[in-house]
């Protein structure tokens, strides 16, 4: 028979376990588009014209511009599509943006550089929270936030980022 200090333990337990769960489940329309603005800091879900959802964000340490080549520091502007989904990122959770695309590479092999690539939406690890504009060319919102994100957006979805 279990005791009542057991059974509160026990019950502790459980709800900090399933509030600690980073995989949440979305069950309401589905998330066609993907719109960043990046000099507002703002990313809106959509479906179709609706706003599902609104988020800030931070940028790479360089923010201004199209992202042309590795190193740079800067987010690629233009149209992609949501192409991978990494349950295990370093920054908590990540979906993946397809840059660079043919046009991408073309530009920066004509520079004689690589364009560089692995452009996510992530999560924010400890270090960096409250730091402006601190990754490499993502774009990095609030782990909680990206839980949703996470749980909301499909591969294949196009995102638009604008200046």
């Amino acid at each position: 028979m279990m005791n009542r200090r057991t059974f509160t333990s026990a019950a502790a337990l459980f709800a900090l376990t399933a509030c600690s769960n980073k995989f949440r489940v979305y069950t309401g329309p589905p998330v066609t588009s993907i719109v960043v603005q990046k000099a507002r800091r703002k990313m809106y879900l959509l479906n179709n014209d609706t706003v599902l959802e609104e988020y800030d964000f931070e940028l790479g340490f360089a923010p201004t511009g199209h992202k042309e080549v590795e190193g740079d520091g800067r987010t690629p502007e233009g149209t992609y599509f949501i192409d991978r989904k990494n349950p295990n990122s370093r920054f908590y959770l990540s979906i993946g943006i397809s840059y660079p695309d043919q046009t991408d590479r073309a530009k920066a092999h004509a520079m004689g550089r690589s364009p560089g690539g692995d452009i996510f939406i992530h999560g924010t690890p400890k270090q960096y929270r409250g730091t402006p504009d601190w990754t490499w060319g993502c774009l990095a919102v609030k782990n909680r936030e990206m839980e949703d994100i996470y749980a909301m957006v499909n591969v294949g979805t196009p995102i638009f980022i604008s200046a």
